[in-house]
């Protein structure tokens, strides 16, 4: 177990040595995977921002629940504790028969006209805030209200959520599709990278299987420097997508003061970080075993 470590902790710190003999190569390869990770990923944050922006623009949804003229003061109590107690809604706010042609007077201005009405024509009504914004869920909900005795009219104002959701996903799928050709491009770096470095040292390779050295082996140093250098491509990403954003916040602040506002964009969280640098280290593995294992069945098969 002893030589085991001991045999890795060589291995990286051989790593390290390559990784200095040629600074300017190892610093344009870490740059190129830094750049191309902080493309999907920049994208990425960017559509988690304008989730946050477009929730606060618009504000949350409402379902609006018009009931029978005949709904008695019993019911109304009755309706109102069962949508409180219903799971997928959050808050109920009840607007009496009075309260909307109090309303209807002011932001309209026909009090005259609604001064000589015989009776009110307006219904009781609920103001519903469902606790999700998941269009799916809105509209089972409205479905299933409609279904509620004395309920007259139940109407859900989906458009914008339709229009949000349908923009986000085409942002996130234009994300997924940019992330996965990049993933093949860093990989393909990787191999090529592997692969000069196999060819210059292909001679000691045949060597060492001859004497018996086992693939996992031969392979391991050429892992561990696809491994790292996928790493620091990593966390070359998270800095160029960290300082952008603070430079971006430092404008935007002029900005959002004009309108009285506190936004700002919100840097990656800590689980999307460690899913950058994780993700990136494997891309590096990955493109390094690949190209290691064409060798080798080159070599064995010659």
């Amino acid at each position: 177990m002893k030589s085991w470590l001991m045999h890795h902790l060589y291995v990286m710190q051989y790593t390290v040595r390559r990784l200095r003999t040629s600074p300017l190569s190892s610093l344009l390869n870490i740059l190129v995977i830094g750049v191309a990770l902080s493309l999907p990923t920049g994208g990425y944050i960017l559509l988690q921002n304008l989730q946050g922006v477009a929730d606060k623009l618009v504000g949350a949804p409402q379902i609006s629940v018009f009931l029978n003229m005949n709904s008695s003061q019993d019911e109304i109590s009755r309706f109102t504790k069962q949508l409180e107690q219903h799971a997928d809604i959050s808050r109920v706010e009840f607007v009496s028969r009075e309260q909307a042609l109090q309303q209807l007077q002011q932001t309209t201005g026909l009090a005259d006209v609604t001064g000589g009405l015989a009776q009110n024509p307006l219904p009781h009504a609920f103001i519903i805030y469902p606790k999700g914004n998941d269009i799916a869920v809105l509209e089972s909900l409205r479905d299933e209200l409609k279904a509620w005795p004395k309920f007259e009219h139940v109407q859900l104002d989906s458009a914008w959520v339709r229009k949000l959701e349908a923009l986000l996903k085409f942002g996130r799928l234009a994300v997924l599709i940019l992330a996965i050709l990049l993933s093949f491009a860093l990989v393909a770096i990787t191999f090529n990278t592997i692969r000069l470095q196999i060819l210059t040292r292909r001679e000691e390779i045949e060597v060492s299987k001859l004497i018996g050295a086992s693939n996992s082996f031969i392979r391991r140093p050429f892992l561990y420097f696809g491994l790292v250098q996928g790493l620091l491509g990593g966390t070359t990403a998270w800095l160029i997508i960290t300082i952008s954003l603070s430079l971006l916040n430092i404008n935007l602040s002029d900005l959002v003061q004009l309108y009285a506002s506190n936004f700002s964009l919100q840097h990656l969280s800590f689980g999307d970080s460690a899913t950058l640098l994780v993700f990136s280290a494997y891309l590096g593995w990955l493109g390094a075993f690949l190209s290691v294992s064409q060798h080798l069945w080159q070599i064995e098969g010659a």
